[in-house]
């Protein structure tokens, strides 16, 4: 059997890269570019959103500090319209940064200066995602009047629908098949990273977050968090 790397390979991928170094950008064009990527280069936040809206690239690489828009309000705009993976770079590493990041819909996080051999591993996991995505690998799941579907990747609560990121959908995939069982942080991370959950990590945490505020906005619980051990989608609400 290919792998999902194997098979998103077999087609050009188109990569929109929005920062305001325009040093930075030519180099991450010109490595991407080696690895059979289509790179194509705006340098403010109106050219990026603008760009990113036509719905013609695979990944967004989003530069956090940025003229006319911020990086942040690019995203959190976007995210009005679609789904498409994004990794923000940004220029601070501290914890409330990167949880700001995804805070408004962002796939990951990287710290400038980058490494190229580590974005390109990033950029390839999002991608094996994204991938795997596009593969239905099980019909609509119905839990607790949570409904979600694989082939349209959409998600409705009580029929009306609820806007998840691609991430989101993912681990909600993952919980609402598993419900009533705990699903532990290294299940998650090897099914979305394919490696462990690492001891400080805490992306998975936050885009659990997200889909709690997204779901839980009756006061019901659909999802609980199993301290030192991971997540249990419930399958009655007992509030």
């Amino acid at each position: 059997m290919e792998s999902g790397t194997t098979k998103l390979k077999e087609s050009i991928l188109s990569i929109l890269v929005v920062d305001d170094d325009v040093g930075l950008c030519s180099l991450i064009n010109e490595f991407l570019s080696e690895h059979g990527f289509d790179v194509e280069a705006v340098h403010d936040g109106a050219s990026g959103l603008a760009a990113a809206v036509l719905g013609k690239h695979d990944l967004i690489l989003l530069g956090v500090m940025l003229p006319v828009l911020g990086g942040c309000q690019v995203l959190r705009t976007l995210r009005k319209y679609t789904t498409v993976p994004v990794i923000l770079l940004g220029a601070k590493g501290a914890h409330q940064d990167r949880v700001a990041g995804l805070e408004v819909g962002a796939d990951d996080y990287i710290v400038k200066p980058l490494k190229p051999c580590e974005l390109l591993a990033r950029v390839w996991a999002v991608l094996r995602r994204k991938g795997r995505n596009r593969q239905v690998t099980g019909g609509p799941v119905s839990v607790n009047d949570v409904l979600l579907n694989p082939r349209t990747r959409e998600v409705r609560k009580a029929k009306a629908p609820v806007v998840v990121t691609s991430f989101e959908f993912d681990i909600l995939d993952i919980l609402m098949r598993a419900a009533g069982r705990v699903v532990s942080r290294d299940e998650l991370s090897t099914a979305l990273y394919h490696r462990a959950a690492r001891r400080l990590e805490r992306t998975i945490d936050v885009h659990i977050s997200h889909l709690r505020r997204k779901l839980e906005t009756g006061g019901q619980t659909f999802i609980r968090t199993i301290r030192g051990i991971g997540y249990q989608f419930v399958e009655t609400d007992d509030g």
